[in-house]
């Protein structure tokens, strides 16, 4: 089969590489229908996160039940699923708890000796504690699939940072990052009941997004003029919650300045660039709470996938290019000069 492989920076590469097989009881093999590329892929083609040369890479797909292990009793062959992006067991405490993500036995897609989700088929291990079924006829809807996509990561990963910053019903809310998560949290704080929500990005085709999921006002500045602009917009207070997408030192010292007092800061942006900008001293003084991290995303897709069936939510235009196998070079390019919001993949 063929599949996704990354070499160095920004080297990625097409190529044929061993049919996943069922190696234990609990797994299943789901051949892949839709894929796509994440803001989290791309520190991997810049070098900022260090792969072994023909690395397996991608961590989000939809994909039909091709074969299961002796063990798997919750899926049968044709059956269509999500994965999210990171597979778990199920049973053990962090995972009856909700955070499968801290599951011990469970792994993110492409790491070593493990299949990423840009190719044509996926071992997926603890198959009945990690895929999601999805009605077998959404297989086939081409306007529904981006958004069921959207599910495996970006839509769980920004309601993750609403949930986090204690959005609520008649909140006000600041987005600080305009990447397919932050657009997605504006989406996810628009769901809870936000009653404002302030988009912090710099990229008008993106905040035209943001826009139509629900944002009531849009910030383009950075830095302290931003933090200015939001407490004029806010009464001098700021935002109660504050959803942290980008994680940079600049993005986090930001999303605390703009965060009102007794607020809470719901941070996802995977840490990078240096320290934290985390400031204990502002978030004593002001009662700022911290919360968030990877999101749990098995314990969100089912919830969200009644919204998107009932069409309370849509997240697919966040994916503004498609393109297939071949074409994931190029797609990396896109998204890494931001000729491209985000990447699905069709197969």
């Amino acid at each position: 089969m063929r599949a996704t492989v990354i070499h160095g920076p920004n080297d990625i590469r097409i190529e044929d590489v061993p049919d996943p097989r069922i190696q234990h009881p609990t797994d299943a093999v789901v051949r892949v229908i839709n894929a796509c590329i994440c803001g989290s892929d791309l520190w991997a083609y810049r070098g900022v996160a260090s792969r072994v040369p023909g690395q397996r890479i991608g961590h989000e797909f939809l994909g039909i039940v091709e074969e299961t292990g002796s063990e798997v009793t919750g899926l049968v062959p044709g059956d269509f699923v999500v994965a999210p992006f990171v597979w778990s067991d199920g049973t053990c405490d962090y995972c009856r708890a909700g955070l499968q993500t801290s599951c011990p036995h469970g792994g993110f897609w492409g790491e070593v000796g493990s299949d990423g989700g840009q190719g044509e088929a996926v071992r997926v291990p603890y198959a009945d504690g990690t895929l999601v079924r999805l009605p077998k006829d959404a297989a086939t809807d081409t306007k529904l699939l981006p958004g069921l996509l959207a599910l495996s990561d970006v839509m769980s990963t920004g309601h993750h940072a609403a949930v986090s910053a204690r959005v609520r019903a008649g909140s006000t809310v600041a987005v600080v990052g305009d990447g397919a998560v932050g657009l997605c949290g504006v989406l996810a704080a628009r769901r809870l009941g936000a009653d404002r929500i302030i988009m912090l990005g710099r990229h008008r085709t993106r905040t035209d997004i943001a826009r139509t999921f629900g944002a009531t006002d849009v910030v383009a500045e950075r830095g302290q003029a931003a933090i200015d602009t939001v407490k004029e917009l806010t009464g001098g207070q700021g935002a109660h919650a504050v959803l942290e997408a980008v994680g940079t030192e600049e993005s986090m010292r930001t999303a605390i300045s703009v965060t009102r007092d007794g607020g809470a800061v719901g941070y996802v942006g995977v840490p990078h660039g240096g320290s934290s900008g985390v400031d204990i001293s502002q978030m004593f003084d002001r009662n700022v709470a911290l919360a968030g991290g990877v999101a749990p995303a098995r314990a969100y897709i089912p919830e969200l996938l009644t919204d998107l069936l009932a069409g309370v939510i849509d997240p697919s235009p966040v994916f503004d290019r498609t393109v297939d196998l071949d074409g994931v070079p190029d797609g990396y390019r896109a998204m890494d000069d931001r000729s491209a919001l985000k990447v699905r993949i069709t197969f």
